[in-house]
């Protein structure tokens, strides 16, 4: 079973592009999605416990969160700490799963992909990327984004073009959503012609 790595920058249309994965037939693993189930769920109470003040009506307000996270990175480790587990577990669980069956593609969709070396559990990455300035429209046109909070969300990530040379291929967005499709459909053309092995 291939496990693809999708991965991107904040506003590089990543969602979109696994979504296109998925309508493929292929399984998708969502680690944002994971995360958000994971603060109403089994992550509350721990991350109540190491930052007080941040749950409201039983689950974890993220707003609050972030406040407390954004620009402290001994704060960012220690929620790290508590989330990325289970996120992993999680992970692995959908792993299992598809195995079981008998999917041989899987698509792993990891925002933070190289910045937490989950590059070493997939077999290949996919990077969608696109303009600088279609990014940035795209980012600053959502409800409750700043340009300060852009560029603290673009300070945590890896820079583009370095995901884009470390990556094993490339969708380019900013093309349209046209070409991305068809990007797809070469992509898992080339997997299931043997372009990766696992």
């Amino acid at each position: 079973m291939i496990r693809i790595g999708l991965t991107g920058s904040i506003g590089m249309g990543k969602s979109t592009t696994a979504d296109m994965f998925a309508a493929r037939g292929v399984p998708v693993h969502d680690a944002d999605a994971c995360v958000h189930a994971l603060y109403e769920g089994r992550a509350v109470p721990l991350i109540g416990d190491a930052f007080p003040g941040t749950i409201v009506d039983g689950k974890v307000d993220r707003s609050l969160l972030s406040k407390q996270v954004l620009r402290d990175p001994e704060a960012m480790k220690r929620l790290e700490d508590i989330v990325h587990p289970l996120v992993r577990e999680e992970e692995q669980t959908f792993l299992d799963l598809a195995r079981l069956d008998g999917h041989s593609v899987v698509l792993l969709d990891i925002p933070l992909l190289f910045e937490t070396g989950g590059e070493d559990r997939v077999d290949l990455v996919v990077v969608v990327t696109a303009d600088a300035g279609i990014q940035r429209e795209r980012v600053l046109s959502r409800d409750g984004m700043s340009e300060d909070r852009f560029q603290a969300i673009l300070a945590k990530q890896v820079p583009d073009a370095e995901k884009r040379k470390r990556a094993d291929f490339l969708i380019d967005t900013g093309l349209g959503m046209e070409a991305a499709e068809r990007r797809v459909d070469e992509i898992l053309a080339e997997i299931r012609n043997g372009k990766a092995q696992d």
